[in-house]
Formats: C-alpha cells, sequence, structure tokens
C-alpha cells in the first residue's frame, strides 16, 4: 500500500474470479457445452439453472431433472468444480444460441444478445401492472442490498443483485465479480424456490443496467428493476417495450424513472419543473 509517498507491504481480501464450463445432458444422453462463465465460486447451481432458465434452454423449474459438477475422471479435483453439468428431463432444445459454443465473461456478459422482436418472438409477453412502491422504500434499496453484500465487506470487488419485497424487504441476495452472473444466481434462486414468474418482486443491482440485466429479469417476471447507476439506451428501450419499471442513479434520496413511473407512488407537483 502506498499512501502520502510511503510504501508498506501488506496482505489483501481478493474476490476469487474463475471459469465455469455449463454443459447440458438431454435425455437421450447426448451432450453439449452451452457456455463458459468467468464467475465468483459459490452459488454455481443457481447461476447455471438461472442462465439456462434466461437463454430459453429451460422453461422451468420441471424441466431440469438434476444438477452436478462433473465426475470427469481426466479432469482434476480442481478442475471437476469449475464444470457443472445440468441434466435435463427431455432433450436438448433446438435454439439458435445453442448452435456454437460461446463465452460469457464477468465484463461483458454474453456476445450476440437477441434483439426486441426476438425476444417478442421467443415469447416474451409485457409484464402484468404492479406493484405500487413507495418512493421511501426505493430509495431505502441501496442500503439494504449493501448490508447483504458478504463478501464485497472484505473484497470491495463484486457486484451484487436483491430480490426485494415492495416493502423493501431483503428476500435475496448474490454476489460475482459479473453483474450478469449476480443476476442469473438470483433467478436461479427464485426458479429453485417456485418464485418464477416474480411479478411482485423488485430487483436491485449494484452498477449499471444493461440489456441483458434486463432481459433475464423480463423472463423471471420481474417488473421493477432498480440500480445505482445509469442504464443503457437498450434497456430503457426493453422496459418500455414490455411494460417494466426502470429505475437509475439511485443514491440518497434521488433516483430516475427511466419507464413504468406507474409503479411508484409518487406525488403529482403539477408542475413539469419541479
Amino acid at each position: 500500500m502506498v499512501e502520502d509517498k510511503r510504501a508498506q507491504a501488506r496482505g489483501d481480501v481478493l474476490a476469487t474470479e474463475e471459469p465455469m464450463e455449463i454443459r447440458v445432458i438431454g435425455a437421450g444422453g447426448n451432450s453439449q457445452t452451452i457456455a463458459i462463465t468467468m464467475r465468483t465460486p459459490g452459488r454455481d447451481f443457481e447461476l447455471v439453472a438461472g442462465f439456462l432458465f434466461a437463454e430459453g434452454v429451460v422453461a422451468g423449474r420441471g424441466d431440469i431433472a438434476r444438477v452436478d459438477y462433473c465426475a470427469d475422471p481426466d479432469l482434476t479435483e480442481d478442475e471437476r468444480y469449475n464444470v457443472v453439468t445440468v441434466t435435463l428431463a427431455g432433450p436438448i432444445p433446438r435454439l439458435p444460441g445453442l448452435d456454437r459454443r460461446f463465452l460469457t465473461t464477468s465484463a461483458c456478459g454474453v456476445c450476440g444478445k437477441e434483439s426486441l422482436d426476438a425476444l417478442r418472438i421467443r415469447g416474451c409477453a409485457p409484464v402484468p401492472a404492479g406493484p405500487i412502491v413507495e418512493p421511501d422504500v426505493v430509495c431505502s434499496l441501496p442500503d439494504a442490498l449493501r448490508a447483504g453484500q458478504k463478501v464485497f465487506t472484505k473484497t470491495g470487488g463484486l457486484h451484487a443483485a436483491g430480490l426485494f419485497a415492495p416493502t423493501g424487504e431483503l428476500i435475496a441476495v448474490r454476489e460475482d465479480v459479473g453483474r450478469h452472473n449476480a443476476v442469473d444466481k438470483i433467478v436461479g434462486w427464485a426458479l429453485f424456490n417456485d418464485e418464477i414468474p416474480a411479478h411482485d418482486r423488485i430487483l436491485m443491482v449494484s452498477g449499471r443496467t444493461s440489456y441483458e440485466i434486463m432481459q433475464k429479469a423480463l423472463v423471471a417476471g420481474i417488473p421493477f428493476i432498480a440500480a445505482v447507476s445509469a442504464p443503457s439506451s437498450l434497456a430503457v428501450a426493453l422496459s418500455r417495450d414490455f411494460d417494466m419499471t426502470l429505475v437509475g442513479f439511485l443514491r440518497g434520496r434521488r433516483f430516475n424513472v427511466y419507464a413504468g413511473q406507474e409503479r411508484i407512488a409518487l406525488v403529482d407537483t403539477g408542475d413539469p419543473g419541479q
């Protein structure tokens, strides 16, 4: 550490980042690698389930027969915990995204995502109305999420995603080096706990809001997404097209509403300049 031009040797706690391969096995026994992602180990099965659900590989919990770490004898013990195998109840679906192997990174998410029109073709529909959330509850979300970030407290190096009730109660929080992975872990938790569709929930993320995060929330049926930083233009377009609420720059007592203002119990001042 360097402070005031003085150097001092000291230890530091770092967030773990390791690759994870996601494999699926169809009912007929055929196997396929779906993705390789850089992630923080922990809650791996949730991450995989959430990723496969968001990508349309599985349509629900019933499509997953079992999830295991790989038992391939050619792998070392450490490597086996970096390969997760999902056995499907049926055959591996024929989806455009499965025609190739692709890399998911902690930085940019999945490359070559579907367009908004493709989401409609896939069957994604606008989320239903509600819940109505008080502004004070919205403002309380960052602190509640931060309080649940146990690993971030030690390392300062992880993103987080939290699932909240409309009253502000924290239901689940997950951390990862990748913001998209953190959301996948939340979606996987919801899938395993029969919380899908999550029509009465709020998703809070610790960074910016991208198209990928909005897509994952949409597939999970989450109507309200909040973030401490900015959304992308495509994230705003998706939220408006599918009737989702999107809040950004949520800091202190202020936030911006980019779509779905009707889900926030705001006081109408009658003055557009206020």
